[in-house]
């Protein structure tokens, strides 16, 4: 008896062929970056996302796009790389290379259960300049971002650092304490770590509003911009998202402020509800020498989304100087 082949048998056979003839096409340099070994450079000059694996065996992905002097971006907690696209793709478009890595336990990278402190993040942004042999960039560091940044140059230096750019940022420190009394109580850090342990989900769903100021009257930020900001979040480790808010709420950047020895450009919201102004950038600031001051009224945490024209501005003519 012949059986007649069902719709179902008909479409898997075709989804079977129409893999088996897509891996016939894969190259080598296509099967080896799938088994997550980095590699930077593909062929004569072309790059490729990737992967470096670090000292401790975590595997920290990064994007690199583009030629020309490098910028290199840290994101902020809990997002990933894909946070910098609006700058990446419109510096990438005017000349730079630039390259940006998901944080340990963020986005693409490993969900490690050690290192999840400044000075593991910091060795991290490290590992990914040296292994792409990165020389007189710009750093730019977002909100956590800009901590890494520091702590990066207080501990490995400005050897391949031509200028710095502090957006959002968390230095000097956000905890309130007798020697900081305008920072945040540690209640507020609790309730973070509350969330992350339980709902989280919704936990960033709520927090993408103030980190946004769309919960400001005649806010004007999209669906898209709150719903991406819930994905990137999504991808973070519990373990790892948990463990960062001690990390971005509790390290003391004084002293890595104060080794800054190239170009730096401090830029912050006038509104931003997540990481006060008034104990953060203008702090920075002032420990920084010769630091660049912009802040942008009104304007919340999340700059780079809701003031993105503004902000590339400021960045490519800094980058320029």
């Amino acid at each position: 008896m012949v059986r007649r082949a069902s719709r179902r048998d008909v479409l898997l056979g075709a989804l079977t062929a129409t893999v088996a003839a897509g891996m016939s096409r894969i190259t080598p340099v296509q099967a080896k970056a799938s088994q997550g070994i980095s590699s930077s450079r593909t062929s004569k000059g072309a790059r490729s996302m990737s992967m470096i694996t670090t000292k401790d065996g975590t595997e920290i992905y990064y994007k690199d796009w583009g030629t020309g002097p490098v910028v290199t971006f840290s994101h902020g907690w809990p997002l990933n790389a894909d946070a910098w696209d609006g700058q990446m793709l419109f510096l990438a478009q005017n000349g730079f290379r630039v390259v940006a890595h998901d944080r340990r336990g963020h986005g693409r990278s490993s969900q490690t259960s050690s290192g999840n402190d400044m000075n593991g993040y910091a060795d991290d942004l490290a590992a990914v300049i040296e292994a792409l042999d990165l020389k007189d960039a710009t750093l730019v560091g977002h909100s956590t971002g800009g901590g890494e940044v520091a702590r990066y140059i207080g501990r490995h230096g400005t050897g391949r650092v031509a200028k710095a750019v502090l957006i959002a940022a968390v230095p000097p420190i956000m905890l309130k304490s007798d020697a900081n009394p305008e920072g945040l109580p540690m209640e507020v850090f609790d309730s973070i770590r509350a969330g992350v342990a339980g709902d989280r989900s919704q936990f960033y769903k709520d927090l993408a509003l103030a980190f946004y100021g769309a919960n400001r009257p005649g806010a004007k930020v999209s669906q898209g911009t709150l719903d991406q900001f819930w994905l990137w979040s999504m991808q973070a480790g519990a373990k790892n998202a948990y463990e960062s808010v001690k990390a971005f709420s509790e390290t003391d950047f004084s002293e890595d402020l104060k080794k800054f020895d190239v170009p730096t450009l401090v830029l912050h919201g006038e509104d931003d509800q997540i990481v006060p102004v008034k104990d953060s950038a203008r702090k920075s600031a002032k420990l920084i020498k010769g630091a660049r001051e912009i802040y942008y009224p009104g304007a919340p945490h999340g700059i780079t989304a809701t003031h993105q024209d503004q902000v590339n501005a400021e960045l490519l003519a800094f980058i320029r100087s």
